[in-house]
């Protein structure tokens, strides 16, 4: 038994130098993306120990004194860790339940769509917003949902509605904030799920229609359950990123009179570890928040995998 696995190892090593050598424009090709990880992903959580230092430049990451879990205390112990759990998993879950279904449903609908110019023409339309920079984006929010001269409450004046300052008002920062995200990546997102439908059998089509199903009983019966597998994937993705919203938007449409629902994870990590300089108590915050998602991504794939028998791993 013992002489087999030693003969397994020498046969494992000369089956990869072949497969090296057969395939060595492969690898050369994947040496670009593995070294981009491994340098900008991997070699900087050499840094992650900072979060249980009280972290000083002169002293470096090894000079610096050890303190355990001190900053995750102060953390926890803050007024600011309610609110901010709450403004980052509310955005989020708002985010998700909005943001998710709409990019499968527009993927059904152009599917359906007979007329192939008219689905050209609506895919480009709803491509288009994904390519505009989150800067203009919000520019744009500024313009169009201005109190005084906006397009948005030019027309609710029409209705007899009082302007509405929308970024201005906390109360209405979360909805802006995702139908505006809904309104940019939808049709990005869609991509994947056009794929997905292009690749179901047109013979299940035939003999659903042979077998007199309407257009609805189609939908219901071939085309979700023929993408349920990439919607499964794709939520464990979505659910793995709940407590990364994008900071770049949060930070931009933030201001003064909105902080109170504005205010997220993301953003407060930006202003205590880079404007404030308390580097290890924002890489405390932002470890913690790191493994919140993983916790998360583990949990929803553990869990489609018992309910849909589909995963990640």
């Amino acid at each position: 038994m013992s002489k087999g696995k030693g003969q397994a190892v020498p046969r494992l090593l000369k089956s990869s130098r072949k497969i090296f050598i057969r395939d060595w424009q492969l690898m050369l090709l994947c040496l670009l993306p593995v070294a981009y990880f491994i340098i900008f992903h991997y070699v900087p959580m050499y840094g992650v120990q900072i979060a249980f230092k009280d972290f000083r430049a002169v002293d470096g990451i090894w000079g610096s004194p050890w303190v355990g879990f001190k900053h995750f205390k102060r953390f926890f112990a803050s007024s600011q860790f309610v609110p901010l759990i709450k403004n980052t998993l509310g955005l989020s879950f708002m985010q998700l339940l909005i943001g998710f279904p709409i990019p499968v449903l527009l993927a059904i609908m152009l599917n359906q769509a007979k007329n192939m110019k008219f689905r050209k023409f609506v895919q480009s339309v709803v491509y288009c917003p994904h390519f505009i920079s989150i800067v203009v984006l919000t520019s744009m929010l500024y313009i169009f949902l201005s109190p005084r001269n906006g397009i948005i409450n030019s027309v609710l004046g029409v209705f007899g509605i009082d302007p509405i300052f929308f970024l201005g008002e906390a109360k209405y920062f979360k909805l802006t904030f995702v139908i505006s995200g809904v309104w940019q990546n939808a049709g990005w997102s869609a991509i994947i799920y056009i794929a997905a439908l292009a690749g179901i059998s047109p013979d299940l089509y035939e003999a659903a229609a042979v077998d007199g199903a309407n257009k609805w009983q189609r939908i219901w019966h071939i085309d979700i359950p023929g993408i349920l597998p990439t919607m499964v994937m794709m939520f464990i993705l979505e659910v793995g990123k709940v407590m990364n919203l994008g900071f770049q938007k949060a930070y931009l449409m933030q201001n003064a009179q909105n902080l109170a629902s504005s205010e997220i994870i993301s953003t407060y990590i930006y202003k205590v570890g880079l404007i404030n300089a308390q580097y290890s108590y924002s890489a405390a915050i932002n470890l913690f928040n790191n493994i919140v998602n993983i916790i998360l991504l583990v949990s929803c794939n553990y869990l489609a995998k018992k309910v849909t028998k589909n995963s990640l791993w």
